[in-house]
């Protein structure tokens, strides 16, 4: 295991991250980081949910920064508000000291004229959602013709979640940039075109762990129940787990709100996020949930894109999900920065065989548990 400084990272960068408990590169900062930083050009980086990729690419970003140059130097996209609010606010502790380097970050939710005026302000690195940032771009709000560096950051979640056009618009717009880094945990069929449409032909790619998409820090369980049973037994594996922190995943918004009114209805103090809520009460939501005022959040798969909830012990599934993607996306919310986590499906008899779908195509081996 080589250390930052033996990545090429500069001295002052480390000490930021250092102030935020990261000692040790993972396994995709090791292969990425000296190669971005070595190299110009375009990139693709595949790696499980929560293997540090931000650090991977924002770290070289960031050194290819010109602190004096007042413009817009880079380009990241994100596929939700939580995820670009994150990555700018990591950045923003990684140049805690170093040079000033300004980063705003932009997507829906949030009042376009606030974000205008911010954007005024000298910038160089924008985190924007696709939408809000071909928004922007109609307004005239951001020049992008200066940039060096584009980053798509989840990729396969951007274009799950409907933002294909948008993004074949961007990345039209953008192809004057120097370096164009694509990363994602899965390599799904529109993700494959993007990078024969608009990445070199000799681009690098790293994959960590092409066999194991899913991280190994996961214990994947299941338990075998009826429908009518599951609102009990759901209750009872989260009481096992003495209020540490996690996320029940439902397939419909009907689901969520139907699970969160029987697990109050058992004592749990419960959080909930589907679609219809307003970006207003989405943001008190995680607030209440970050701050220990509700030990579990019940979600659809769509609402908790991005979400990054920094100690979430389990992961439960009321249903196996339609998409295998959705079970990487969804157990990868645990186990996150090294830890070790839980994704615990509650299935019925039918769903034997989709067991073992996920088990072949994931590459990962589930544990029946009878619970007492």
């Amino acid at each position: 295991m080589k250390t930052f400084k033996e990545l090429g990272v500069a001295a002052d960068l480390i000490k930021g991250i250092e102030e935020k408990g990261i000692f040790e590169p993972t396994e995709i900062q090791e292969l990425t980081i000296p190669y971005l930083l070595a190299n110009k050009g375009d990139f693709v980086g595949q790696a499980q949910t929560g293997t540090g990729k931000t650090a991977a690419f924002g770290l070289p970003l960031l050194q290819k920064i010109d602190p004096k140059q007042k413009q817009v130097q880079a380009l990241i996209l994100s596929p939700t508000r939580e995820l670009a609010k994150q990555i700018a606010k990591q950045l923003f502790h990684y140049t805690k000291y170093t040079s000033k380097i300004f980063t705003e970050a932009v997507a829906g939710g949030e009042k376009i004229e606030e974000q205008i005026a911010a954007l005024a302000r000298p910038t160089h690195i924008v985190v924007a959602t696709p939408g809000r940032l071909i928004d922007l771009l109609k307004a005239q709000a951001v020049d992008l013709s200066n940039i060096d560096t584009l980053v798509l950051d989840e990729a396969d979640e951007m274009l799950s979640l409907g933002f294909k056009d948008d993004l074949n618009k961007i990345l039209e717009f953008t192809r004057g940039a120097n370096n164009t880094w694509l990363f994602s945990a899965t390599m799904p069929k529109g993700v494959k075109a993007i990078i024969e449409r608009y990445l070199s032909p000799d681009a690098k790619h790293i994959t960590v762990d092409r066999r194991n998409p899913v991280n190994k820090n996961i214990d994947h369980w299941f338990t075998v129940c009826t429908i009518e049973e599951k609102p009990d037994e759901i209750a009872r594996f989260i009481k096992a787990q003495k209020g540490q922190p996690g996320v029940v995943f439902c397939r419909s918004k009907a689901g969520v709100q139907n699970l969160a009114r029987e697990l109050e209805e058992r004592s749990f103090e419960v959080a909930t996020l589907q679609g219809d809520l307003s970006q207003k009460d989405r943001d008190k939501v995680m607030r209440a949930f970050r701050k220990g005022r509700a030990e579990v959040l019940v979600s659809t798969d769509v609402s908790a894109r991005g979400i990054d909830v920094e100690g979430l012990a389990y992961v439960v599934h009321h249903q196996l999900p339609d998409q295998i993607e959705y079970y990487t996306h969804r157990s990868g919310r645990t186990a996150r920065a090294g830890r070790k986590g839980v994704s615990m499906a509650f299935i019925t008899k039918g769903d034997f065989k989709r067991i073992k779908e996920l088990e072949a195509e994931l590459h990962i081996k589930f544990r029946q548990i009878r619970q007492d």
